[in-house]
């Protein structure tokens, strides 16, 4: 494996993940702590992609090139990880990854992975029941979501338009308009917004306001604005990262856990097909044991114990 770092990553490479990897400055470092002990788990490892994409940064004027997958890891669970009880049957990982690249190889990931959910394939939920569906999900509803050939740049321009428009008309969750009336300014009225483990999936816009853009609203206050490191589009594909994406404070309801009185990051990938131009189907990661450990809940940890 590391043989095969060598051949792609950078010397100056940095590496970020969720909660409890974070940031991992060297290539040997993720191999050993990360990709090892996930290859042992999960016996006959293959990646399962259904997003695929490419662009340069809008963040940085275009400066920077980066590299977008999504998918699933699947394999057979046959050996414990970060202390979830293997099952010995077949797990999928989501999964979803930014490279940056220069010169031919990538300096710098952000990598999230939705462990919460694995959690719940192999019947160990660590959170309440949620507010959407909880299912592995699938890729685009039109199954063109590997982008390998060139694209008319004017499709990107599009699809990255419509994302920001979302975020502006988003705000700070003070548009003053109606909430369906706000989201169906840039979604459609049959979009898809699949949510990380503890929030689940919800579909059209009046079941998405009530099952998570409600709700997830009335939980927080003093949101700070939106930060992006990187925001790119190809083709009806774009997507971004944060880290954070933004800071609140939790006044309680949220997951159904209590006000903290703490103000919390979120680590936040979403990616996002565009049709026509509105928004169709939005994939959401969150590193949401990051914000729980901020919080004073070690999610992890208290598995471990009461396994």
């Amino acid at each position: 494996m590391t043989e095969v770092f060598g051949r792609h990553v950078s010397k100056n490479f940095l590496w970020r993940g969720v909660h409890p990897f974070g940031e991992i400055p060297d290539a040997r470092s993720v191999a050993d702590t990360f990709w090892s002990p996930l290859k042992n788990a999960f016996t006959g490892m293959k990646r399962r992609d259904t997003v695929f994409f490419a662009g340069t940064n809008e963040i940085d004027g275009g400066r920077s090139v980066w590299v977008v997958a999504m998918g699933h890891l699947m394999g057979l669970f046959d050996n414990a990880w970060l202390g979830i009880r293997p099952t010995a049957k077949i797990a999928m990982l989501r999964y979803c990854t930014f490279h940056r690249i220069e010169h031919g190889k990538i300096c710098e990931t952000v990598m999230h992975v939705d462990i919460p959910d694995l959690m719940a394939q192999a019947g160990q939920n660590p959170f309440p029941p949620q507010t959407g569906a909880g299912l592995v999900q699938p890729g685009p509803l039109t199954q063109d979501g590997i982008l390998t050939g060139p694209h008319p740049e004017a499709e990107g321009t599009a699809t990255l338009a419509a994302i920001n428009s979302m975020i502006r008309h988003l705000g700070q969750w003070q548009s003053g308009l109606p909430l369906e009336e706000e989201l169906a300014l840039d979604w459609h009225d049959d979009m898809v917004w699949w949510g990380p483990a503890g929030i689940g999936s919800t579909f059209i816009i009046e079941r998405y306001a009530r099952q998570h853009a409600g709700p997830f609203r009335a939980a927080f206050t003093n949101r700070s604005k939106t930060s992006h490191i990187a925001r790119l589009a190809e083709g009806h594909y774009g997507g971004f990262f944060g880290w954070p994406n933004f800071t609140a404070e939790p006044t309680g309801g949220f997951m159904g856990m209590p006000a903290t009185g703490k103000a919390g990051e979120f680590r936040v990938i979403d990616i996002y097909r565009r049709a026509g131009n509105k928004l169709a189907e939005n994939w959401i990661f969150i590193d949401l044991l990051h914000f729980w450990k901020q919080q004073g809940i070690d999610v992890l940890a208290r598995h471990r114990e009461m396994g």
